[in-house]
């Protein structure tokens, strides 16, 4: 069975930073996009974050400047930073991917992978 688990998630004041981990053996290898994807309660999910295996990036409006996403293909490692967190980024943040020539806006274009890691910010 392939693991994939995401970490790195908490709680954390507004302003604060995190960084979320990722761990997907096996993701890597032609073209395929990877992302992270949050889900607020009582909202649907949205892809946070994307980026390909040309390391092209895609970010979501409300966290552009703010989040930093990155993959370390060596280890199969997904990253996303989290920087100058508002209360609204609190979520369920969930790592996802899908083999593609280019990354999809919607979620429902990614396999998503792990349980999910909370990220409370207050």
């Amino acid at each position: 069975h392939v693991q994939r688990v995401e970490s790195g998630g908490g709680l954390v004041q507004p302003g604060g930073s995190l960084r979320l981990s990722c761990v997907a053996p096996g993701v890597s290898g032609g073209r395929y996009c990877v992302a992270w994807l949050r889900q607020a309660s009582g909202k649907e999910r949205e892809v946070v974050a994307s980026i390909s295996d040309l390391n092209e990036k895609i970010y979501l409006e409300s966290v552009e400047g703010r989040f930093t996403i990155s993959k370390e293909d060596t280890k199969n490692t997904l990253y996303l930073q989290l920087s100058s967190l508002k209360p609204e980024d609190t979520a369920m943040y969930y790592c996802g991917g899908t083999r593609a020539w280019y990354c999809p806006l919607s979620p429902s274009g990614f396999d998503v992978w792990g349980q999910g890691t909370q990220v409370t910010v207050s």
